[in-house]
């Protein structure tokens, strides 16, 4: 621990500056720039909220938000993921060159998808405050559970990057998997208004993002608490998976440069 927090720090200014120059690649060559950030989360959303909510007859209240935030999470956790399967190799020229924790490089991308997530979540403030959404103090709850989000991502991509370097088929692997996790995760359904018990608890209590949006929802537009305990397990999880791919990645980041 003490050697991953010295390693944060020396190479903390790395890791912004990679970021910001990460954002500013992507919208370089764009007409709309910045704008793009807004208007693609913007259209899946209308695209799921006439598929799902209009010919489906989905009933959610406050539906087009409900989509929203369980779009904005997602979208972070999958790009973060799917990133982190390549990420030594796309980088070979610097990782071949110099030495930095390759858990760097995944906060570096990992920022770059949070602004972008942050960005999701701004207007879902704005559609809110549009729909009139009642508020109360709950919707305090966001923050730890937005933490648990970037805390359970990141454990999931060390353990992937370490992987992805040694395995040359994982990222067709991992597509797979993340297409059949999203339709489970209940990003345009209620889950437990689809699936009978026990199906419905089990899938939130055995799929952390379920769990992590289901909670996100009931704090941030129905005014209720998330379950508290289930939480607090994957919390737990989400630290467990961290410190094993973080030591995983210190144990073996020198023969990464061997493989690729």
């Amino acid at each position: 621990m003490g050697r991953f927090i010295n390693d944060m720090k020396r190479y903390w200014r790395y890791t912004v500056y990679a970021a910001k120059s990460q954002l500013k690649t992507e919208v370089a060559n764009s007409y709309l720039n910045w704008a793009w950030w807004v208007i693609e989360p913007f259209c899946f959303m209308l695209i799921y909220a006439f598929i799902f909510g209009y010919m489906l007859q989905r009933t959610e209240l406050y539906y087009n938000i409900y989509i929203f935030i369980g779009l904005a999470i997602w979208d972070f956790f999958n790009r973060c993921v799917k990133s982190s399967v390549r990420m030594v190799k796309r980088n070979k020229s610097i990782v071949s060159k110099v030495y930095l924790p390759k858990y760097t490089l995944i906060i570096s991308d990992m920022m770059v998808n949070g602004f972008k997530m942050m960005i999701c979540l701004l207007i879902t403030f704005g559609m809110m405050v549009f729909y009139r959404v009642p508020v109360s103090p709950l919707i305090l709850w966001m923050v730890p559970l937005l933490i648990i989000v970037i805390i359970f991502t990141f454990g999931c991509c060390t353990i992937l990057l370490h992987l992805g370097v040694f395995v040359d088929d994982m990222a067709n692997v991992i597509n797979i998997v993340l297409r059949f996790i999203f339709y489970l995760t209940g990003i345009f359904y209620n889950i437990k208004a689809i699936l009978p018990e026990p199906a419905a608890s089990i899938l939130l209590k055995g799929n952390p993002l379920a769990c992590l949006i289901d909670g996100l929802r009931s704090c941030m537009l129905y005014t209720q608490s998330p379950d508290l305990p289930l939480i607090g397990i994957w919390l737990l999880v989400s630290l467990a998976l961290s410190a094993l791919g973080i030591r995983t990645i210190y144990r073996s980041e020198n023969t990464y440069v061997k493989v690729i």
